[in-house]
């Protein structure tokens, strides 16, 4: 076969020549899509990065890499700080290397993040929940950067394949992989971004309980309730309160309050089958997927039930 020409910038081949189609060496154990037909990702969070990619002007160049995706060309991927490597089988025997790289935020730029997704309860709250916020974008906005990769020239891709088009099928592949491993676990977004699960969840807790001004010299101790302080929220340390103000049942609103004129707002939970998510697979093997199911329905009907009794609208 004649060596291969060059492509232009439009990534057509000089001369009209192209190379023919190639067939990619079939493999086993590779990482697979779930989905089989359609659209990948599903999230709003892994279809809105799928479009970010569309929106640089590569959609067409993107759709090559399903079938690499869906048949389980890519063997394997990592994610740390501004980088994805990636190892995909393509038609030769050796598997090619895949590199998409973008800038990790720096540290100002994660506080800056950060003091604003702290800010708000529900940002706590949905993250620990395995969910994205959709207000999330707006988060970064504000500190003047961005979630995903705002431009072209903020993302960099290369394949050690000898197809001059980029993205080729095998970064193309990694790209929807890549959108479904966001799916699975948002905070591997993040990770990309240069901020790890443990690091984030642990600042925003930290920033929720205001330690950042409770730690000085005049600061008044806090002791802390678990569960209700997974979302930073402190209650007065029982051995400074006295009989004469534990007989007050004022005391820790404070007497001047008008309870009445509280507005309360309840939301329905961010995830109202959380608890199933925690708990081990089902014993009993034949009713390993009928009893979550169940239960789970159930729990969403007691959460949209709760909130039409509170709110008073039947139409909840």
């Amino acid at each position: 076969m004649p060596p291969r020409r060059p492509a232009g910038r439009s990534g057509r081949e000089v001369d009209g020549w192209w190379p023919p189609p190639s067939t990619p060496i079939a493999v086993e154990g590779g990482l697979q899509a779930r989905s089989q037909r359609g659209r990948i990702g599903d999230t709003w969070w892994s279809q809105h990065f799928i479009a970010v990619l569309e929106s640089f002007g590569i959609g067409s160049r993107l759709q090559r890499g399903k079938r690499y995706a869906r048949a389980g060309q890519v063997l394997g991927m990592e994610i740390s700080p501004g980088r994805i490597t990636a190892s995909v089988q393509g038609s030769r025997a050796k598997p090619y290397r895949v590199f998409i790289e973008t800038n990790a935020l720096t540290t100002a730029e994660w506080d800056a993040v950060e003091a604003v997704m702290a800010s708000s309860a529900i940002f706590v709250a949905m993250l620990l929940a395995d969910e994205m916020p959709e207000e999330i974008e707006k988060a970064f906005a504000s500190s003047s950067v961005s979630l995903f990769p705002a431009s072209a020239n903020e993302l960099d891709s290369a394949c050690s394949c000898p197809d001059w088009e980029n993205p080729c099928k095998h970064i193309a592949a990694v790209f929807f992989l890549l959108a479904e491993a966001f799916d699975r676990d948002p905070f591997l977004i993040f990770a990309w971004r240069g901020r790890s699960k443990e690091e984030l969840l642990t600042s925003l807790r930290a920033r929720r309980r205001g330690s950042d001004s409770s730690d000085g010299p005049n600061s008044d101790p806090v002791t802390e309730v678990p569960d209700a302080g997974r979302f930073g929220w402190p209650v007065a340390d029982p051995g400074r309160i006295d009989a004469q103000q534990q007989a007050d049942p004022m005391f820790l609103w404070g007497g001047d309050v008008d309870l009445g004129a509280i507005e309360i707002r309840p939301r329905l939970a961010v995830a109202p089958d959380l608890v199933l998510r925690q708990l081990d697979p089902s014993p009993l093997v034949e009713d390993a997927v009928r009893i979550p199911e169940g239960l789970r329905s159930l729990y969403e009907a007691i959460t949209t039930g709760a909130a039409a009794l509170t709110l008073g609208d039947p139409s909840l």
